[in-house]
């Protein structure tokens, strides 16, 4: 799921890359003063988050393709062991 929004992303990121250093009114259309600079640096920050959405729909299948029970141990408490306290023991005191 992650992996297909990271492709869509990056061509939609491309395109409009493609598209802006060309003609940098028609994607800024809302800007007085668009400029090739401004396209620059919103390509930038759609490519950073095309690959983090990749990175992390890599690491989502990873974790679906490990076996259950090494993930089921890692995250079910009741397995996990419970340090049992010791018994006090008072210190018997001098007899005289």
């Amino acid at each position: 799921m992650l992996i297909n929004a990271a492709f869509h992303t990056g061509i939609w990121t491309l395109l409009f890359f493609i598209v802006g250093m060309i003609k940098p009114k028609w994607p800024l259309f809302f800007l007085k003063n668009p400029d090739r600079f401004k396209i620059l640096i919103i390509s930038t920050v759609l490519f950073m988050i095309s690959a983090t959405l990749y990175g992390e729909g890599n690491r989502q299948a990873k974790l679906e393709q490990a076996p259950k029970s090494a993930v089921s141990q890692s995250m079910d408490p009741a397995s996990a062991p419970v340090p049992v306290p010791a018994p006090e023991s008072k210190p018997e005191s001098p007899k005289i």
